[in-house]
């Protein structure tokens, strides 16, 4: 038996189909994956069950009768929820209060923060109605996203990467939950890059590839590798693997202390850190520990003291973004629409942005166009950027595709330092190897690598040395040779202290 049926659904945008003749099944209390690369169609593909997009072509059924929500108000009647890969929360409001607004103006307040305590008791996921959403950790928030859609009594709750900001205990907690909520007869669509998760979560799972279904399968049956080649239909690349440290010091931090950049912000500690020529410094690190405060002291969104971030042992604590470029750092943010790129604005327009010092896209206070749509070209040519074309805006691309720009925009500028926030966040499997090669290759080419990252196998897989960021302050460097999980775990706790300084 059938909840949703999906026949045939297809969505064409101007120059590209997103979605070509899909269909798929869900049955009730099933786990199944949506899998495939970014810009596949899984984004397009639930938006049209969320009510957000309107299909051309092809139909669906829910519970056997015609399903066509005129929005997500209609999906949500219907029985369909949606937890969404970026937050949709007020910092300054309380649990009750985001959740309030998200069930709709005709939920009354009296009596919800009571449904709220009770539900995310039984669900394994408490909250407390009453606290701001801003002092919440991230895997707090997406608790607060799950139990507003449970409060709705979904048949089918659709899940976008709900593990990226999670630390493996809340990845452990969330599981019971769609465990739970599957034996009781809940449906669950479930996207995720992190295919490891999939094997041992899913019981389904579909595979788009170029908007098509190209594959189904049973997850638990197939190797990680496997799912990744069926979604990138070819065979992939070995890992990308870090080589030595030079002995050049490119980049050095001596006690950096800033306060908290506003209410719910995190301060930073004397922090402390030597990056070398053709080092890649892992610094890993629970959401909401310092990582954003850290990259903006680094790129100078945020001024430093005085002698506190020397590059090539020139003191650039007081310097702006743009003179930092000039001498070789580049940064590339976490939040890749919005502050990595501007999304009304082109790609060429957004190559522009960052490289215009260290490509010499202007000369005589003259911007050279020409220049920059070659600089973007290449970027999405040496990235596999998929896009209708580099004078398209910013936000018509997938987030994996814009992550590859972000990315490979700062690193075709070969940079001297290169620090970078999340750098495979969202984007598939061979997207991710691809970028964490070019990360390597550019290490070996003598740049100092910084990567911040809640994927400790990604920091273990390319990082010479690994540093924990908790609460602001920054662990003593240990080098990822050797360095066990429960070791890893101690640092990301706080409980280790010491350790070597030399990554190599």
């Amino acid at each position: 038996m059938s909840l949703l049926t999906i026949e045939g659904l297809t969505k064409d945008y101007p120059g590209v189909r997103a979605n070509d003749g899909v269909s798929l099944s869900i049955a009730p209390g099933e786990i199944h994956a949506l899998l495939g690369e970014n810009g596949a169609g899984k984004s397009t593909l639930v938006k049209m069950i969320y009510g957000l997009v309107r299909p051309d072509a092809g139909r669906m059924t829910l519970d056997g009768r015609p399903y066509a929500p005129a929005g997500p108000a209609a999906a949500r009647a219907a029985g369909i929820a949606m937890v969404f890969q970026h937050f949709s929360l007020f910092e300054a409001l309380s649990v009750a209060e985001n959740i309030a607004l998200g069930l709709g103006p005709a939920t009354p307040m009296r009596g919800l923060a009571r449904r709220i305590a009770e539900v995310s008791a039984a669900y394994g996921l408490p909250l407390d109605p009453d606290r701001a959403v801003g002092t919440l950790s991230a895997g707090e928030r997406q608790r607060v996203e799950i139990v507003r859609c449970l409060l709705q009594g979904p048949r089918l709750l659709i899940m976008d990467e709900p593990t990226s900001v999670l630390t493996p205990g809340e990845v452990e907690t969330l599981f019971a939950t769609l465990r739970r909520l599957a034996a009781e007869g809940v449906a669950v669509l479930y996207i995720s890059h992190k295919l490891e998760e999939i094997r041992a979560l899913c019981d389904r799972a579909t595979i788009l590839r170029g908007g098509r279904v190209v594959a189904t399968c049973d997850p638990r049956t197939q190797t990680a590798r496997s799912l990744a080649e069926m979604m990138v239909g070819a065979v992939l690349a070995p890992p990308a693997r870090a080589g030595r440290a030079g002995t050049r010091t490119l980049l050095e931090l001596r006690g950096l202390t800033l306060p908290a950049p506003g209410r719910f912000g995190t301060p930073l500690s004397d922090i402390s850190l030597t990056l070398r020529e053709g080092e890649i410094l892992g610094i890993g690190g629970v959401a909401g520990n310092g990582q954003e405060e850290l990259l903006a002291a680094l790129s100078g969104e945020r001024r430093a003291g005085p002698g506190q971030i020397l590059l090539a042992g020139t003191d650039i604590g007081p310097l702006g973004p743009e003179a930092r470029r000039g001498l070789g750092l580049c940064t590339a943010p976490e939040e890749r629409l919005g502050h990595a790129a501007a999304p009304d604005m082109t790609l060429v327009e957004n190559a522009l942005i960052s490289g215009l010092v260290r490509m010499r896209l202007a000369r005589a206070g003259i911007i050279r166009w020409g220049a920059a749509a070659e600089f973007a070209r290449a970027i999405v040519a040496a990235f596999d950027v998929r896009c209708a074309g580099v004078d398209h805006a910013a936000r018509s691309l997938s987030g994996g595709n814009l992550q590859k720009f972000v990315i490979g925009r700062e690193i075709l500028q070969r940079p001297a330092v290169l620090a970078v926030n999340q750098p495979s966040w969202g984007v598939d499997a061979a997207a991710a190897a691809a970028i964490r090669r070019a990360l390597v290759d550019l290490a070996a080419s003598g740049t100092g690598v910084l990567v911040i990252s809640q994927d400790l196998d990604e920091l273990m897989e390319i990082s010479t040395g690994f540093a924990a960021l908790v609460g602001g302050r920054l662990s003593a460097v240990r080098s990822t040779a050797g360095l066990t999980v429960d070791e890893i775990g101690l640092m990301l706790g706080g409980a280790a202290e010491g350790g070597d300084d030399a990554a190599a």
